[in-house]
């Protein structure tokens, strides 16, 4: 008996959310229906992710970038050549008032350094301190005026100054991080939206876990966004998703332990490599439009998937 294929109509669409500028600017979302099920072809972007601050990273990641890991320009523009990327984050994490508590001029001159190393679109995260994101993310978005970055990412505390500057004064994107809570994410994308924050310019953070480590949250949140999105027609969750799980998936056991730790689990690079395009895997098949990792292996590694999926 012919296998008959039978598509799913959705009445929504998620929105097409431009990143970067001229040739490298890249398109996410714009998708119709769930993750590879439909006509129009759902498709991720893959980044690749770095830090103004690479002291506790893995010893592989010396190997890979040598010196480069002390000049965050120069491991930008690497990283990229490296991975083949389709964008770059850079997080601010010296920035941090319980860290290194770098001032934020100090931080917005690596953003703009790092942004004229590259020629793929930037997401610029900050330290997680929410006040001080606020004021670091605003500065970062007027520095990078016109270059269509991504500010990652706004939460409740902070979505008012960063969403003004970001997605209306200078004309950037916002992400808008809640957590793995569909209430949340409906919450804080409604209120960007009553902000003056246009729907096409807010991107979705909904968080993210290590494999093994509580991510069947992350996969119903998921699903449930997606579900709302284009079978509700729901629009204040139409906006596009970007997941970062770099520092997810390289902060659990089976990637931190050396081979010295847990010589019984084998090379550790392999271990990091393991754990984030697994991660990294499972995001994209719950919806993800954009998925950010670490090593460039696992960005070859998932762009290869979805090239295969999709094609």
């Amino acid at each position: 008996m012919p296998y008959k294929k039978v598509e799913q109509k959705f009445s929504g669409k998620i929105n097409v959310c431009e990143l970067g500028v001229g040739d490298a600017a890249i398109s996410i979302g714009g998708e119709n229906s769930l993750p590879f099920l439909g006509t129009e072809g759902f498709k991720t972007a893959v980044g690749i992710a770095i830090s103004d601050t690479t002291d506790e990273w893995a010893d592989c990641f010396g190997t890979i970038y040598g010196d480069d890991l002390k000049n965050p320009a120069a491991l930008a523009k690497a990283a990229v050549e490296k991975s083949g990327a389709d964008f770059l984050l850079i997080k601010l994490e010296s920035a941090d008032p319980n860290g290194a508590d770098a001032s934020v001029a100090n931080c917005v001159a690596t953003a703009v350094a790092v942004e004229a190393a590259i020629n793929v679109p930037l997401v610029v995260e900050g330290c997680k301190n929410a006040e001080k994101d606020a004021k670091l993310l605003e500065e970062v978005a007027k520095a990078l005026e016109g270059k269509n970055v991504v500010l990652f990412s706004a939460v409740e505390d902070n979505y008012k100054t960063i969403g003004a500057a970001g997605g209306m004064a200078y004309g950037q994107k916002v992400a808008a991080e809640s957590s793995v809570d569909i209430n949340l994410a409906k919450q804080l994308n409604i209120l960007l939206t009553q902000l003056g924050v246009k729907s096409k310019d807010i991107i979705m953070d909904v968080g993210s876990a290590a494999v093994g480590y509580g991510f069947e949250y992350v996969a119903s949140t998921m699903d449930r966004i997606r579900l709302a999105g284009l079978g509700q027609n729901d629009e204040s969750l139409q906006m596009p998703i970007m997941t970062n799980i770099s520092g997810e998936a390289w902060g659990v056991k089976e990637a931190v332990s050396t081979i010295e730790d847990a010589p019984e689990w084998g090379d550790q690079e392999a271990r990091g490599i393991g754990m984030e395009v697994s991660t990294a895997a499972a995001c994209v098949v719950g919806g993800s439009n954009a998925i950010v990792v670490r090593h460039p292996e696992s960005a070859k590694t998932i762009k290869a998937l979805v090239a295969g999926l999709v094609g």
